[in-house]
C-alpha cells in the first residue's frame, strides 16, 4: 500500500468510532483545538513565518501572502469560530422526516456523517483548522492535503489538533495531513475511492477545474468566484460606490470580492465619478469596455475577452457598460461563475426580476457580495462556498457535510 492509502485506511476507521461520537464528546475535542491554538500560537506563527519568507522569495503576490499570513488577531479570530462551531446545533442523529405506512412501518430519514471527506486547498491555513473543526463536528474524518505555500504552517496546526483531539478521546486520525505537496500526492487523493466519500477542492479555479475534471472520488465543487456588481440606472450612484468599494477592496483575495462591475450606460460617468475616487485610494487597475474607457480617459486600460472571465484575485476590477437590466443578465449568464451576484437598484421590479433570474448560490439587492461567508449566514465556519447545484450550495456549514439514510421500524411485517 501506498503512504495515501495507510492513511485512507486509518482515516476509514476513525470515521467508524467519530460516527458514533457524542455530542459533548466532539465539543470536547473542539474546545481542546481552540485552548491548544491558542496556548500554542507562537509555534503555529513560527512556522507562518517560514512560509511568508519562502513565498516572498518566490515572488509570490501580496494579495495571495494576505491569505498565508496569520496573526494575532487573525488567530484570535480562528479560537473564536471553534467556539462558535462548539455552540451550534449538532446536526448528526436529527430526524428529517418520517411516515408511518398502511402497513405500520415507520419509516424515518435520519441525518449520518458523510464519512472520510478529503479536502484539497491551497495558501490559506485558517483553512486547515475550519476544515478540521466542521468534520469533526458533524461526526466525519478528513483527510487535509493544503498547498506548498502553507506546508510549515499545516504541519504546526495539525499537530497541534491531533494532540488535542487525543487528549479529549477522540481518535488522532479523525485528522490527517498529507505532507507530500507534489502533483502526484495531489492525483492519487483524486483517485482514492476506496477510503474517500467526497473530495472538496477549495481554491483558485485551476485547482478547482483539476480536480473537477480528474477525481473519480465524487467531488463538491467549491470556490470559483467571478462576481459581479451590477448598478441598474436607479441605483443610489453613492451608495453603489460604497459597495462597489467594499466588494472588490475590503480583501481582494477571497473568492467573493468583486471582479467585475456593470454599469447601466444612463449613470456610466456618474458613477463612475463617484466611485472612481474611492477605488483610487486602493489603487485598482481598472480594465474597461470602449464606452467607459471614453469617460475615464487613461485612468483605464482596454479590456480583453478573457478580463470578462478572470478571476483576479487582487486589486483589478474589470468594467463592462451595459443598455439596460436584459443586458446585464445575459452578460452574467454568460459569464458567472454561480458565485455570489449583486444589483444596485432603487427599482423594486429590477431588484425582483435580478433576484429570480440570476442563477447563483447567494444573489444580492444593495449589498456587498463580501457577505457569501458561512459565519456572516450564520452558520459559523464553512468549508467553502458550493458553486454547484447537487447536495450543498453556497456557505457549506454542518449540514452540508452530513448525508441520511433511512431508518425503518417494524413488528414482523415481511412483502407479499
Amino acid at each position: 500500500m501506498t503512504e495515501l492509502e495507510l492513511m485512507g485506511e486509518r482515516a476509514k476507521e476513525a470515521s467508524r468510532i467519530m460516527a458514533v461520537a457524542d455530542t459533548s464528546r466532539k465539543n470536547s475535542a473542539l474546545l481542546h483545538i481552540a485552548f491548544e491554538i491558542d496556548k500554542r500560537r507562537d509555534e503555529w506563527i513560527a512556522a507562518n513565518l517560514e512560509d511568508l519568507k519562502a513565498a516572498r522569495e518566490s515572488g509570490m503576490r501580496e494579495s495571495l501572502i494576505d491569505r498565508l499570513s496569520l496573526n494575532d488577531k487573525r488567530i484570535d479570530g480562528i479560537v473564536e469560530s471553534l467556539k462558535e462551531i462548539v455552540a451550534l446545533p449538532d446536526p448528526i442523529g436529527e430526524t428529517l422526516d418520517g411516515v408511518r405506512r398502511p402497513n405500520g412501518l415507520f419509516i424515518a430519514k435520519r441525518r449520518v456523517p458523510i464519512g472520510v471527506i478529503g479536502i484539497i486547498y491551497e495558501a490559506r491555513p485558517n483553512v486547515t483548522v475550519d476544515a478540521a473543526a466542521l468534520t469533526l463536528k458533524t461526526g466525519n474524518a478528513v483527510i487535509l492535503r493544503g498547498g506548498k505555500e502553507a506546508i510549515n504552517s499545516n504541519k504546526a496546526v495539525v499537530n497541534i489538533m491531533r494532540e488535542a483531539i487525543a487528549s479529549a478521546g477522540i481518535p488522532e486520525d479523525a485528522v490527517m495531513l498529507v505532507t507530500d505537496t507534489s502533483r502526484e500526492s495531489a492525483t492519487e487523493l483524486m483517485h482514492l475511492s476506496k477510503y474517500l466519500d467526497v473530495l472538496i477542492p477549495r481554491g483558485g479555479r485551476n485547482l478547482i477545474r483539476s480536480v473537477v475534471d480528474n477525481a473519480s472520488v465524487p467531488v463538491i465543487r467549491t470556490g470559483e468566484g467571478v462576481c459581479h456588481i451590477y448598478v441598474e440606472s436607479s441605483a443610489d450612484l453613492n451608495l453603489g460606490a460604497k459597495i462597489l468599494f467594499n466588494a472588490k477592496c475590503q480583501r481582494p483575495s477571497v473568492c467573493n470580492a468583486a471582479e467585475c462591475v456593470i454599469i447601466d450606460e444612463a449613470v456610466l460617468k456618474p458613477f463612475l465619478d463617484a466611485a472612481v475616487p474611492l477605488l483610487d485610494d486602493k489603487h485598482v487597475e481598472l480594465r474597461c469596455d470602449e464606452k467607459a474607457l471614453e469617460v475615464l480617459g487613461s485612468r483605464g486600460v482596454p479590456a480583453t475577452v478573457e478580463d470578462w472571465d478572470t478571476e483576479y484575485g487582487d486589486q483589478i476590477l474589470a468594467v463592462k457598460t451595459v443598455k439596460n437590466e436584459d443586458e446585464a443578465l445575459r452578460f452574467i449568464s454568460d459569464h458567472s461563475t454561480g458565485h455570489s451576484e449583486a444589483i444596485i437598484t432603487g427599482n423594486y421590479g429590477a431588484a425582483e426580476r435580478f433576484l429570480n433570474e440570476v442563477d447563483a448560490a447567494a444573489v444580492y439587492v444593495n449589498a456587498s457580495t463580501r457577505f457569501t461567508d458561512g459565519g456572516e449566514f450564520g452558520l459559523g465556519a464553512e468549508i467553502g462556498i458550493s458553486t454547484q447545484k447537487i447536495h450543498a450550495r453556497g456557505p457549506m456549514g454542518l449540514k452540508e457535510l452530513t448525508s441520511y439514510k433511512y431508518v425503518v421500524y417494524g413488528n414482523g411485517q415481511i412483502r407479499e
